[in-house]
């Protein structure tokens, strides 16, 4: 069982090659394909969201149609594809079959290739996606069924944290063919599916998803909704499987209540009929929504290290001395930062118990501020760059290296790992607090899917921008190129409205607190009544 252990944590070795050779994908659109950065920052936050909200939804078919064993091998077959069709897709590659040159130039990109681009991009989504989802499990699972071997357990994770992605940030860039670039990755994918292959697993099957209760609730609600709910609520249908960790009612969200009034022959239909449990989980779901609105802009704060971040970098001076330092050791960096940022939140927030409440708050607080500095930072530096860029005359040169250090980012990286490894740690355990215990996996993908869905906002607040600043003849803040572009301008109006998002915060906070909270503490002696009066019975 050692040896499939070892053989499924190549896979997550793998994932951090792939996402390492990925995490420049914005050069190589601006360099190779000439679109403007704005639109290749589409493209890129496009896929990086998808990448985010896609585990929630993969989650449901694990439990609902497959096991996880069946979910990472589909992941890594369809990871294997994408990264094999992401090297295809550059000019060199089928350039005498699709009739195009071979150059890296945008003439030679033809319609056959930007196709298996794109197929490419949805393939990689869908592997990551699938790993995120039930690679961990699995890991998990067979590194307890491996025995006593903290030792093998111990490498293995300093191999994974620390060298993968130094190998990652440092080798794969002086790759400088982009088509090889890719293609070693695609290489070693195929390589790490053949050997997983190769180990006996324990074949998990679905057991059913209880996110299917959600939405039973949703039904039976709405075709009850001209049924008046009872004033009493131990009338309300609650079941009779002691098994099952009964929760209180509350008196909030009444409407959701009639899915838990029983009529004449429906105790059989289970999506006209739910219990009283299934109807409070529900209920905490949905009063978590107003909370959850408050976190998408930190995914579109985060987005940018992603994009534009990169792309400053991409015409910014690499010369550490005499050495020439690929731009993935930004991101190495900042994915140290994460790591370091989140483990020190975690040992705080829990000190050797359970993390209470305000713990989490002020650790969703404390990432905001992260953001707002971040974005503070950004800025500051990117007016810099412009004036060393006005200084040099090269407003007009944006392919011209500018005279300026690319490690004048690291700050904002740095603020940028740290935002996300506190965001991160503090929203999963909001969710996994607050949420009902029965859908744990989910609070998890939950708390991703927020910053995917931030990523993808970021290219509406771009456009929105450009429009805005724009208007009355004035001229835009997002042009064709950076030098000509002022994204100090849209750093600012980040960090302020980062800034107003936190007031925001908090206010749902209390309101959260009073309202959802306190309502669930009041009917706590009820319940707890109504249960010893049974029991008397």
């Amino acid at each position: 069982m050692a040896s499939s252990f070892l053989k499924i944590t190549v896979l997550a070795w793998v994932d951090i090659l792939a996402v390492y050779s990925i995490s420049t994908l914005i050069t190589y659109l601006t360099d190779v394909w000439k679109l403007t950065y704005t639109h290749a920052a589409a493209i890129v936050n496009v896929f990086w969201g998808l990448t985010a909200i896609m585990p929630f939804t993969m989650q449901y078919i694990v439990d609902t149609f497959m096991g996880n064993y069946w979910m990472v091998l589909l992941s890594n077959f369809a990871c294997s594809i994408g990264l094999g069709f992401l090297s295809m897709s550059t000019p060199p590659v089928l350039s005498k079959v699709a009739g195009t040159c071979s150059e890296y130039k945008p003439e030679c990109v033809g319609i056959g290739q930007k196709t298996l681009f794109y197929t490419a991009l949805a393939l990689i989504a869908v592997g990551l996606s699938g790993h995120v989802t039930s690679l961990s499990i699995l890991t998990e699972e067979h590194k307890k069924s491996s025995g006593n071997q903290d030792k093998l357990h111990l490498y293995l994770g300093v191999f994974a944290v620390i060298l993968v992605p130094l190998i990652g940030a440092v080798a794969i860039p002086y790759i400088k063919p982009w088509s090889i670039r890719f293609g070693v990755t695609a290489i070693c994918s195929v390589m790490a599916t053949l050997i997983f292959l190769t180990g006996s697993y324990d074949y998990d099957t679905a057991q059913g998803s209880p996110l299917t209760a959600v939405f039973r609730v949703i039904v039976a609600s709405a075709s009850k909704v001209f049924h008046k709910c009872p004033k009493d609520a131990s009338e309300l249908y609650e079941g009779n499987d002691n098994n099952v960790h009964k929760m209180r009612h509350t008196r909030h969200l009444r409407c959701l209540d009639k899915a838990a009034i029983l009529l004449t022959d429906q105790q059989q239909n289970r999506w006209k009929l739910c219990t009283v449990t299934e109807v409070e989980e529900t209920k905490s779901i949905l009063c978590m929504i107003p909370m959850c609105t408050t976190f998408f802009i930190l995914g579109v704060v985060y987005s940018i290290g992603n994009t534009y971040f990169l792309e400053q970098a991409n015409h910014m001076n690499r010369k550490l001395g005499r050495l020439s330092v690929p731009l993935t050791i930004l991101v190495f960096f900042r994915d140290q930062a994460e790591s370091q940022f989140s483990n020190c939140y975690s040992r705080l927030a829990s000190n050797g118990s359970s993390p209470s409440r305000y713990a989490i708050r002020v650790g969703i607080a404390v990432s905001m501020i992260f953001a707002v500095h971040c974005c503070i930072t950004a800025a500051k530096v990117e007016k810099r760059r412009l004036d060393v860029v006005k200084s040099h005359g090269l407003l007009d040169k944006p392919k011209e290296r500018i005279p300026m250090s690319m490690f004048w980012l690291v700050p904002q990286f740095l603020l940028l790992g740290g935002l996300d490894g506190i965001s991160h740690e503090s929203i999963e355990l909001f969710f996994s607090d607050r949420g009902p215990a029965s859908m744990d996996r989910y609070m998890t993908h939950f708390a991703m899917a927020v910053f995917g869905v931030g990523n993808m906002g970021s290219v509406l607040s771009v456009f929105l921008v450009d429009k805005i600043s724009s208007s009355g003849g004035n001229p835009s803040w997002v042009q064709d190129t950076l030098n000509m572009s002022r994204l100090d301008k849209y750093y600012w109006v980040l960090a302020a409205l980062t800034a107003a998002n936190l007031v925001l915060y908090i206010l749902v906070a209390v309101w959260y607190d009073r309202k959802v909270l306190r309502s669930e503490e009041r009917e706590a002696p009820k319940h707890n009544q109504s249960m010893n009066q049974s029991f008397d019975d």
